[in-house]
């Protein structure tokens, strides 16, 4: 009997969508199937699935507080299932910083919860400035000279390392 997943998502511009997309498609190529679901959409039913994936862009150093409070009210069932979890950030952008040991937001997350997913990853995220309001646009900006980013406002960018989200979609598909 094949699995059944639910790969959960926040996003902010997309981009953790296109990242769930993606495993959904690996998924499906190892005859499991899986359901890709916007936590604005979420009807709160766990039941019908055998694992769960979260996905979380940060936005301003936090992770949508939907996703924390889904597993805040839902820990229990999430502990009784095959878990995952993963970041979508700029930091990841930086090899020191990519993963879920050396990312300080997904540290400073973990360090926020009591849940721990089976597996966690941290994918660097897309840099977008033209699709920023006025005030993102500055803050972003302000953050990336601070981190030595990007910061012409021209600047759209992946910084995605998609191997590694094909990689992580592998290790799905066998837990």
């Amino acid at each position: 009997m094949s699995k059944k997943t639910a790969l959960i998502y926040a996003t902010v511009d997309g981009h953790t969508q296109k990242i769930c997309n993606r495993l959904q498609d690996i998924l499906l190529e190892h005859d499991q199937p899986a359901e890709v679901i916007n936590i604005e959409n979420f009807k709160g039913d766990l039941s019908g699935f055998d694992r769960i994936i979260l996905g979380a862009s940060i936005r301003y150093g936090v992770h949508d507080k939907k996703i924390i409070e889904l597993i805040n009210t839902r820990q229990a069932e999430l502990e009784s299932k095959k878990t995952a979890f993963f970041s979508v950030n700029l930091v990841a952008r930086k090899a020191e910083k990519s993963s879920p040991e050396t990312n300080p937001y997904v540290v400073k997350f973990f360090k926020q919860i009591s849940w721990r997913p089976d597996v966690a990853e941290t994918f660097a995220g897309m840099l977008d400035y033209p699709r920023y309001s006025f005030f993102d646009r500055t803050m972003i900006r302000l953050i990336m000279w601070m981190t030595k980013g990007p910061t012409d406002p021209k600047t759209v960018k992946e910084f995605t390392n998609w191997e590694k989200v094909d990689a992580f979609g592998k290790r799905l598909a066998e837990l």
